[in-house]
């Protein structure tokens, strides 16, 4: 039988507050509003399919970002490193 993944309560209030505020911004970068999205809904009860219909992205998109979430809190919302040998061409 599935698990129900759900994001982990908020550590502090502060943390709580700035979910809801990117949840809710309008100026802030698109990939972080959609993960703050993703974690209030998992607070409101949501499964998984659910908020991949609601936030318009792929369940497994969903569980990743719940799991970094759970893992990492708010710092692990932001984007990782791009592994790999840094690009060569210079400006001129």
């Amino acid at each position: 039988m599935p698990t129900f993944l759900s994001a982990r309560l908020p550590g502090d209030p502060a943390e709580e507050q700035k979910i809801c505020q990117l949840a809710g911004a309008r100026h802030a970068p698109a990939d972080w509003i959609l993960r703050a999205r993703i974690i209030m809904a998992s607070w409101s009860g949501n499964h998984v399919p659910q908020i991949a219909a609601a936030v318009g992205c792929h369940p497994k998109t969903v569980r990743l970002w719940l799991h970094r979430f759970n893992t990492d809190g708010l710092d692990g919302l932001a984007d990782q490193p791009i592994p790999g040998r840094p690009r060569r061409i210079t400006e001129t």
